[in-house]
């Protein structure tokens, strides 16, 4: 069994993400510490770092203030 995340934590997925993977209520209590999931839109893939730079640094910027 995994251990619990305790990290601040801030997940995403693209919008458009056509690979196979869980809905985020499904490891939502996999994190104990400050959590949120978001949905990237626009069409955005899996890659979100290539597909959507200004998310990703948001996200990074964002969970570094919980």
């Amino acid at each position: 069994m995994a251990p619990i995340i305790t990290v601040p934590t801030i997940t995403l997925e693209g919008d458009a993400n056509g690979a196979p993977h869980p809905e985020p209520s499904a490891y939502r209590n996999k994190f104990s510490g400050k959590y949120e999931h978001r949905t990237v839109s626009g069409g955005i893939g899996h890659n979100l770092p290539q597909e959507a730079p200004q998310a990703f640094a948001q996200a990074i910027l964002d969970v570094a203030k919980f």
